[in-house]
């Protein structure tokens, strides 16, 4: 299967927050995700299945660094797009979600580990290889 890459860069296929058809995921796995979204540091409670679960980026939704609305503004599917890329906003997106890498490398499995690597701590290497077609 084709990765799905979001607009900053997250690969949505990976993701276990991710449930589009055909990731879907069981009651059991979104709580897991919720408890561990805790332990990293992502939320500061237990959040509901329906709040951890995803059905992929739109504008609505919220988005810490703002480039899901940028984006759409632009009419681009990703930040490698964009003619400004990498912008500030990217860069803080890049430098935030690397601050979050030692915390799931010490509470996280290595299978947990290598998912969260896979879906979020590689979004540089997404956007470029989607840039490169």
């Amino acid at each position: 299967m084709n990765k799905i890459i979001a607009a900053c860069g997250n690969d949505c296929t990976a993701c276990p927050r991710y449930v589009a058809h055909p990731y879907e995921k069981t009651d059991e796995e979104l709580k897991h995700t919720a408890e561990l979204w805790m332990k990293i540091g992502y939320r500061d409670h237990i959040v509901t299945n329906e709040e951890i679960s995803c059905m992929g980026c739109k504008p609505e939704n919220w988005c810490r660094y703002h480039v899901v609305k940028c984006c759409e503004d632009k009419g681009i599917s990703n930040c490698s797009e964009c003619a400004d890329y990498p912008c500030s906003d990217m860069k803080e997106c890049f430098e935030i979600t690397k601050s979050f890498e030692p915390m799931c490398k010490q509470v996280c499995t290595e299978e947990e580990y290598a998912r969260m690597k896979a879906a979020f701590f590689e979004k540089e290497l997404n956007l470029k290889m989607k840039k490169q077609g």
